[in-house]
């Protein structure tokens, strides 16, 4: 992704919905303690009681439902788990991971390298990986990534699918003979970026009918795509706005987008190796699809976050 897109995951405009700002996050906390059911404030700088591992998340739901199942992993090995959830910004993170307030963080590889060096532009995990870890503070780590990804994606709507044979399977390049007669919704930066209309015609030959300026994948651009004013839209991967309209977000194979891994960050020495097994074998397992079924049943279903947690770490054989 473009520095300016993967910098904008530091503050999350996600789902639709306006990041927090950091201070009314801090309000918010005793009443969003997901997992622990404590109020206490992740700023202070506390230090975690017992030899706990403390679990923190950024500000938004996905982070918080990462940050359980991560907790809940630990758990299942017999690991002491302390959660601070929703904490704020990626530089509010960061600095809690190295002071040691904080042990394991739920990431996103090219975010968090955008963060660290933003002129970065790896094509692959691996080499995602390794940029992140030569610019990561030395207190720090990486552990596995995950194959599941939060990233922009062209999804067409059921209607768009349907009638030009496109499935999950299915690659942005397989518009390129039917563009013509499609118009694409997105940001109006969309317009003017190379992860945008300039990279889709430049990297996959593709030109729309037409575009329409709405928003970051919020509200405006769901709409748009349900209701077929657009026929193709950018969507983050695991919006569960997706599974709802049977939305299909096309594969993208020459990574025009880069790359989103869910990948642990983790405070050197502050997880035992059975923990950053744990851990490992959940990323190991953790897909997109897998990713985008549990943010729907957490943001559209409305079901607590911990239990999804907890429901699926059974079912994948991880608790």
């Amino acid at each position: 992704m473009t520095s300016n897109n993967r910098t904008s995951r530091t503050i999350r405009t996600h789902r639709g919905a306006a990041a927090v700002a950091l201070a009314a996050a801090t309000a918010l906390l005793a009443g969003c303690s997901s997992g622990s059911g404590k109020a206490d404030d992740p700023l202070t700088g506390d230090k975690p009681k017992d030899g706990a591992v403390v679990v923190g998340s950024n500000n938004f739901a996905e982070s918080i439902l990462l940050a359980d199942l991560y907790g809940e992993a630990l758990k299942a090995k017999g690991v002491k788990v302390e959660y601070k959830p929703n904490i704020g910004s990626r530089e509010t993170t960061y600095g809690l991971l190295k002071n040691g307030t904080i042990a394991v963080l739920p990431e996103y590889n090219g975010a968090l390298l955008a963060y660290l060096d933003p002129k970065a532009t790896p094509k692959t995990t691996e080499a995602t990986t390794s940029a992140i870890k030569a610019k990561l503070d030395s207190k720090l780590t990486l552990l596995e990534p995950s194959p599941a990804q939060d990233k922009d994606t062209i999804t067409v709507n059921a209607v768009t699918a349907k009638k030009y044979h496109l499935t999950a399977e299915s690659s942005i390049g397989d518009l390129k003979s039917v563009a013509k007669d499609l118009a694409v919704g997105a940001s109006p930066e969309f317009q003017s970026r190379h992860q945008g209309l300039v990279g889709l015609k430049s990297v996959y030959g593709l030109e729309f009918k037409s575009f329409k300026a709405l928003d970051a994948g919020g509200p405006l651009t769901q709409a748009a795509l349900t209701k077929n004013t657009v026929q193709a839209a950018d969507i983050f991967s695991t919006d569960p706005i997706i599974a709802k309209e049977k939305f299909i977000p096309l594969q993208d194979p020459k990574n025009l987008f880069g790359l989103e891994n869910v990948q642990p960050l983790v405070r050197k020495g502050g997880v035992s190796p059975k923990g950053v097994e744990a851990l490992n074998a959940l990323s190991a397992k953790l897909d997109t699809a897998t990713l985008l079924k549990l943010n729907t049943q957490v943001q559209a279903e409305k079901k607590d976050p911990l239990a999804v947690a907890k429901a699926w770490l059974k079912s994948a054989g991880l608790s």
